[in-house]
């Protein structure tokens, strides 16, 4: 078992990370909360798989359970007001518990519930993504969708405890795993040379979920991102750090309507890939550093073109994104009209996203922490 303390103070709690754990979730949750009232909020497909052992390990606590249909498209005001009406119906009181037990989805709809219900009440994370198992189940970002974008509407809410038993992975389709992996690279890129390196020599027994491997990854990357909200909670400065990515990602992700097209790691890892092109081509990071890390990105399985995302949606763009004039004063207008990409010496990579809605944008790199393997501080998305 290992254990990760994410220091805040008085809303200081745990990381639990072991093979197994599902089974005694219910001694860890009774040394955490007084009351023995849960409600438990998941998936159909997580709960089809793994609702029982939960059920079983709490059978200390009376339990509603609360099942919501798989998917990002949950995240959303509906999604929400569904579970809200499910707690008053069944009277819950501010010092019952809400458990989020699945993966990124469900961790950010509960913990977004638990921030606003009767203002705010105690709430758990069992992730059973490798992607909310080393990332989104850490840090108390909470939030939902809307139609300007992705996380706009949600709040900064730390849970009482998060428990992530590494066993329950081996349920997840190769391509979530994928998915979570990107994630795991990403804090390789934010200050621990060291980690990329056990990285690049042992990403393909983390993704076999070789115990030892997978519990280190894991764990590392909790480290590393408990570390980072310790000294900025509420994103003032260095957390921003953990959006490398980001900002390319969830343009494609809303391009692609936040459904199967697209998963987020997947974005994000083609995001990195941008990020770091765009670093190099501005002669903030070595060209080297960004063929090492998109190689490894390759060698992971996940995206590295355009035309590998969106199951080949953005194929015609591949070309004007990653091409840039000799002065970085270029524009590029791109055959999808819903879509343009902007490459100025102002502003690097711009993206405009339209649609019949909204037309937004994302830019100003400058005067940002760059990617690279030197310094190993990173923070382009």
């Amino acid at each position: 078992m290992t254990l990760v303390n994410v220091d805040l103070g008085p809303r200081s709690y745990d990381i639990i990370i072991k093979e197994g754990l599902l089974s005694e979730v219910g001694s860890f949750i009774s040394q955490k909360v007084s009351g023995r009232r849960v409600a438990i909020i998941s998936d159909e497909n997580v709960y089809r798989l793994h609702g029982r052992q939960l059920e079983d390990a709490l059978i200390d606590f009376e339990k509603h359970i609360i099942i919501c249909p798989a998917g990002e498209e949950q995240k959303s005001f509906e999604g929400l007001q569904n579970i809200l009406n499910s707690l008053f119906s069944e009277g819950f009181e501010r010092n019952d518990t809400l458990i989020a037990f699945g993966g990124g989805v469900i961790g950010d709809l509960a913990g977004f519930a638990a921030s606003i219900y009767k203002r705010g009440c105690k709430f758990i994370q069992i992730p059973t993504t490798l992607l909310s198992q080393v990332d989104s189940s850490v840090g108390g970002k909470t939030a939902i969708n809307n139609k300007y974008g992705k996380n706009l509407v949600g709040s900064f809410y730390q849970p009482q405890l998060v428990l992530s038993d590494t066993s329950i992975l081996k349920t997840l389709p190769p391509r979530e795993l994928k998915a979570g992996y990107a994630e795991i690279v990403k804090y390789g890129l934010l200050g621990d040379a060291e980690f990329f390196d056990w990285l690049d020599a042992n990403h393909q027994d983390v993704l076999a979920l070789q115990p030892d491997a997978v519990g280190h990854a894991v764990a590392e990357s909790c480290r590393a991102k408990a570390a980072i909200v310790a000294r900025d909670e509420r994103e003032a400065g260095e957390r921003a750090l953990l959006n490398l990515g980001h900002t390319f990602a969830h343009a494609f992700e809303k391009l692609t309507g936040y459904g199967e097209a697209l998963l987020h790691g997947e974005a994000v890892a083609y995001g990195m890939v941008l990020a770091f092109a765009l670093s190099a081509k501005r002669g903030d990071c070595p060209s080297s550093d960004a063929d090492r890390m998109k190689s490894h990105i390759a060698a992971a399985g996940l995206p590295i073109t355009m035309a590998q995302i969106g199951n080949g949606k953005f194929k015609a763009a591949q070309v004007a994104v990653m091409q840039f004039s000799s002065d970085n004063h270029l524009d590029h207008v791109l055959s999808d009209d819903r879509a343009s990409v902007l490459s100025t010496l102002d502003c690097g990579l711009c993206l405009s996203l339209r649609d019949d809605n909204c037309s937004f944008g994302f830019g100003s790199l400058s005067g940002r922490r760059r990617p690279g393997f030197g310094s190993m501080s990173s923070h382009l998305s």
